[in-house]
């Protein structure tokens, strides 16, 4: 019974460090709405109309999240008419592999944060 107390204690702590070191979707929640915050150009309101805090922004136009972490995998916005300064926030998409934005009005740099 003693091994089955200590497993179960270790199990918690892995889960709470894991959980309290890790980022979570509510860091890729931030930089998506730091990057809505930055739009200056959204001519067909496609983003203003569908990027609510309502809804998961797993839903979100444009938002790809795996299913595993429900973080953000994909960032597709081609061809929309956007025109922003890239918030430095869009770093911290931690899980991200694809992103389009072609066809857009969009300057600055993204900086990956490798610091995590």
């Amino acid at each position: 019974m003693e091994k089955n107390v200590i497993f179960t204690l270790v199990t918690m702590l892995y889960l709470l460090i894991y959980v309290v070191a890790s980022p979570n979707n509510s860091t890729d929640e931030y930089a998506l709405l730091a990057f809505i915050a930055q739009i200056t150009s959204d001519p067909n309101k496609i983003l203003a109309k569908n990027w609510s805090q309502r809804t998961s922004f797993c839903n979100w136009i444009g938002i790809t999240c795996g299913a595993r972490h429900q973080r953000v995998r994909s960032l597709s916005l081609a061809n929309m008419g956007l025109g922003c300064t890239i918030a430095k926030e869009i770093g911290e998409l931690s899980f991200l592999r694809v992103l389009i934005i072609s066809n857009n009005n969009f300057h600055g740099f993204i900086q990956a944060n490798f610091e995590k």
